[in-house]
């Protein structure tokens, strides 16, 4: 596996920056976020945007489009869809190969829901497709529609289409009701894109979405998660993705030096 950088986790520093700073230190591999996307473009192009990676050597690998409620049944599906389709178009200009939308909702479901899911998945990886991109879904700890691996493998293959597939986060899977056995569920070519991030050692119920750490600063058994992907096929880019101020503050140079001193241990399968 390759590292890459979640452009949460250099938040503060804006798009231009935390992507420069990042070059500087020596990351090859991007993630943009929508948020930092939308900042940057109040004052500049899209093609400015572009520019910046490309001067910094710098490869898209995903794109966090921002955008929620694609996967549960909701009355805003087709609003959502439609501001899909605008991200698509933003991030497939960008060199994205896969963007990805995490599963988070409050709402309650029942089991239809779970069946009329494939059909609203379908509906969001045709409109990926017709940008050449890929489209994954994440699915978060707290989520009451896609909280666990076996969930979104569930949803995976009942939608069966091929440009849809799942984001694996570590955080995501190892603090949430995942078990480390479902990872023998995975098949090969199943899981599009990962990131990575570690988990405090305090009462999983005093857990957020927010409350990560930086790979090997945590409990979480990282290595062996990981060597069970690679086992299982995965063997592309993980993106680093933090959110805590003193990760989101710090200065994207010395932040991004100081990971790839910590991550390149653990990607050493």
């Amino acid at each position: 596996m390759t590292l890459s950088m979640h452009q949460f986790t250099s938040a503060g520093a804006g798009y231009q920056k935390s992507l420069e700073g990042w070059a500087k230190a020596g990351i090859k591999q991007v993630e943009p976020a929508a948020q930092q996307l939308d900042n940057f473009l109040k004052q500049h192009s899209l093609a400015d945007a572009k520019r910046i990676l490309t001067d910094n050597g710098l490869t898209v690998v995903s794109g966090a489009i921002g955008t929620m409620g694609l996967w549960e049944p909701n009355p805003n599906f087709n609003r959502n869809l439609d501001e899909f389709k605008r991200r698509c178009e933003q991030f497939a200009f960008l060199g994205a190969p896969v963007v990805y939308s995490p599963g988070v909702t409050a709402a309650r479901f029942t089991l239809d829901d779970y069946k009329a899911s494939p059909a609203q998945i379908r509906k969001v990886a045709d409109t990926a497709a017709q940008f050449k991109i890929k489209v994954c879904a994440e699915f978060v700890r707290s989520s009451t529609f896609m909280a666990s691996l076996p969930t979104a493998l569930q949803l995976h293959r009942a939608a069966a289409h091929p440009s849809f597939g799942i984001l694996f986060d570590t955080y995501h899977f190892f603090s949430g009701p995942s078990k480390i056995e479902d990872l023998e569920m995975i098949r090969p070519g199943e899981i599009l894109h990962a990131h990575i991030n570690d988990t405090p050692a305090i009462p999983r119920e005093l857990l957020d979405l927010q409350s990560r750490l930086a790979p090997g600063d945590g409990i979480a058994p990282l290595k062996s998660i990981l060597s069970k992907l690679a086992s299982k096929g995965y063997q592309g880019p993980i993106s680093v993705e933090l959110f805590l101020p003193m990760y989101q503050q710090a200065d994207p140079f010395t932040l991004a030096t100081e990971l790839m001193h910590k991550t390149k241990p653990i990607l050493d399968l």
